[in-house]
């Protein structure tokens, strides 16, 4: 049966080869019998830098470069994790790189794909945070800096992320309703497909005689979360961890 893949929130690091088995596995058993796998972000919990060759770097993209080389196209939205991946990234994996928003026609039904983050403008300090690094100048003055010194600063920034995130609510780290509906409009679609929120779930809703359906995708936290879409439409599926 015909079928495409989407994955997001993944997080990969060193420090959890719970998930990294997870991915691997799916990697060389259902995704390679897929038509199109997607990649909506935050797959690496860090990236520094297309340089950053380290043997847990290379086994990710040896995993992409062999589904590739099967024939199987493969598509990256940045997420606010790995916005860094660039260029040499995707020549060494046989990936393409996608638009933050992207339209795509999802066997016959067109669809909007994004990382998700710039949905959340609740969270006004992200958004900011969001803006400054986005900087093109800003980016390749830290992509110059030596790898120890970028690991220093992203470690850094990460534990000041993850205390940021502990003061705020849910709410404000949840999607803005009229921000989703201003991109559906603007795209021209009634339907899409997002991560970033780690808030799995198929929303329905009418609006203006219109049926719309917005898919968030969950994180690899405590299992792996696929989405998988066919000709009948899409389920959201999950994987379990293998605990050795």
């Amino acid at each position: 049966m015909p079928h495409t893949l989407f994955i997001a929130d993944l997080h990969l690091s060193p420090t959890r080869q719970d998930i990294t088995d997870c991915f691997l596995r799916f990697m060389s058993e259902e995704a390679v019998h897929a038509d199109a796998l997607y990649v909506l972000g935050d797959l690496f919990e860090a990236w520094i830098g297309d340089d950053d060759h380290s043997p847990f770097h290379q086994q990710i993209k040896t995993a992409f470069a062999t589904l590739t080389q099967q024939g199987v196209p493969v598509y990256f939205i940045h997420g606010n994790r790995d916005f860094l991946i660039g260029k040499r990234f995707a020549r060494e994996t046989g990936i393409t790189l996608l638009d933050e928003h992207t339209c795509i026609d999802l066997y016959g039904t067109p669809t909007l794909i994004l990382h998700g983050d710039t949905l959340c403008l609740a969270d006004a300090d992200y958004q900011a945070f969001r803006r400054k690094v986005h900087q093109r100048w800003l980016q390749h003055v830290f992509l110059c800096l030596p790898l120890a010194l970028r690991r220093r600063i992203a470690a850094k920034m990460r534990a000041g992320s993850a205390n940021a995130n502990q003061q705020k609510s849910s709410t404000i780290m949840d999607v803005t309703p009229q921000e989703v509906q201003r991109q559906l409009d603007n795209a021209g679609v009634v339907n899409m497909i997002h991560g970033h929120t780690h808030r799995p779930h198929v929303h329905q809703w009418c609006d203006q005689g219109h049926d719309y359906q917005r898919i968030v995708l969950g994180d690899w936290y405590q299992h792996g979360s696929v989405l998988v879409c066919g000709p009948q439409g899409c389920d959201l599926q999950t994987r379990d961890f293998i605990h050795h």
